[in-house]
């Protein structure tokens, strides 16, 4: 699909990769090297106009490199514009670099529309940009925090709101894809876990929040890849309710409503009035006589592991097979149709997926097929210890701490930024539609 020609070269000084006066047409330079060299290779003749740039992290705006025009000059060789984002770190608590953040501080800043909004402000230009250049523009990088992200933020049930408002958003603003980032085991913001060790014998799989955020964003795009994202009440809307509406064909099919309050006695529910059609719109009424409603859920924002999604779940920590369990729910609301509306309730904390019209988005699928584990890292424990002779072992006492031959690990010895295989979540984008659907939100 592509090749990322640099990754974050706006760090490569900092990291001591470049010097000091290393800039963003050196950067432009070297794309040309590569394009070159690549040439001279029959094999990488297909790759080399597949190439995905700049990926840059914000030391540099995008603009920068975009005013050296070389979306001009490599313009055949482009596939993909792209950046990287993160909304925050926690280096300083991973590798002793950069400051200190403080978790509980930051904690409430991820559970309000507002963090989305300003992940993707600063890409708007971008992304009309790329729009007249016929390139799709992607957050190549993201998640909740780099450098593995933060317990107790990362890792719960809030961290599932927050991806789901940031991936609409993203789409709603023309991006065509956002990478959720996957790191190691030991890395809070992680989609999945998958176990160590033969998995016909063990369920360890571990499905983190974002995971559950990206099976929302699937179902809510739809198969078609038609689907046109728009965010609806932005101007009265309070921060913690965000709304979106997905179109096909000009017509709204579906909505996500969201809210990030966290009450478990029901009081921060809030009600979404949702008519299609009507009212000042100069439309004749469309508004179903029913609707369908898929729930995202769980007690509370900082609930880890056993979400519901459409009351399925992969269940907690080393917990899973990989598969969701659960009979799947999905609830039928009736629409008034002497007031021409459709009450839908949203639950506090939790997300709802509407579909305005009869067709669910999911689809059987093939068959699953399994295959035999062929290669592991770990084939079990079979050592046995007498109990009593366990009880009155010194053990480690805390004071002999556990090594690590990974780099980037906090005692690793070498500080460095992992950049693997992320998660990709399709995306669609809206141009200037006009918005056939109107709601009103009551709290």
């Amino acid at each position: 699909m592509g090749v990322q020609a640099g990754n974050e070269p706006d760090l490569y000084a900092a990291h001591g990769h470049r010097s000091s006066s290393y800039s963003q047409y050196d950067y432009v330079g070297e794309l040309g090297s590569l394009i070159d060299d690549m040439s001279q290779y029959s094999n990488l003749s297909i790759a080399q106009n597949l190439l995905l740039i700049p990926s840059v992290s914000g030391t540099w705006t995008p603009e920068e490199v975009w005013d050296t025009g070389v979306m001009d000059t490599y313009s055949s060789n482009i596939a993909w514009m792209s950046v990287e984002h993160y909304p925050t770190d926690n280096c300083y608590a991973q590798f002793g670099t950069g400051t200190p953040r403080n978790a509980t501080e930051l904690w409430p800043t991820y559970l309000m529309h507002s963090s989305a909004q300003s992940l993707v402000q600063p890409y708007l230009n971008s992304t009309s940009y790329a729009q007249t250049k016929g390139k799709p523009f992607i957050m190549f990088e993201t998640n909740t925090a780099s450098c593995g992200g933060f317990p107790g933020i990362s890792d719960v049930f809030g961290a599932a709101l927050w991806g789901l408002d940031y991936g609409l958003l993203m789409a709603a603003s023309n991006f065509s894809g956002g990478m959720f980032h996957v790191g190691g085991e030991s890395v809070y913001y992680n989609p999945f876990i998958s176990p160590p060790t033969n998995q016909s014998s063990y369920r360890e799989w571990t499905v983190g929040p974002v995971f559950y955020s990206s099976l929302v964003i699937a179902e809510a795009l739809g198969p078609s890849n038609q689907s046109q994202v728009l965010e609806v009440g932005a101007e009265n809307q309070s921060t913690y309710t965000p709304n979106y509406v997905i179109y096909e064909n000009g017509q709204p099919v579906r909505m996500v409503l969201i809210n990030f309050l966290s009450d478990s006695s029901g009081n921060s529910n809030y009600t979404a009035n949702i008519a299609i059609g009507g009212g000042q719109t100069g439309q004749s009424n469309t508004t179903p006589s029913q609707v369908t409603v898929k729930y995202l859920t769980a007690s509370s924002v900082s609930q880890k592991g056993d979400y519901s999604w459409a009351g399925q779940t992969f269940g907690g920590n080393f917990d899973s097979d990989g598969r969701l369990e659960g009979t799947e729910s999905i609830q039928t609301i009736p629409c008034d149709q002497s007031a021409q509306v459709c009450s839908v309730s949203v639950p506090a904390p939790g997300a709802a997926l509407v579909f305005l019209t009869n067709e669910l988005t999911e689809t059987e699928g093939a068959p699953s097929t399994t295959f035999a584990t062929t290669t592991v890292t770990n084939t079990g424990n079979t050592a046995t210890v007498d109990a009593s002779v366990l009880a009155t072992s010194n053990g480690r006492n805390g004071n002999s701490p556990l090594g690590s031959s990974s780099k980037g690990s906090a005692n690793g010895g070498v500080v460095f930024r992992e950049s693997i295989a992320g998660l990709l979540l399709r995306v669609g984008s809206i141009g200037a539609l006009g918005l056939f659907l109107r709601a009103v939100f009551v709290l």
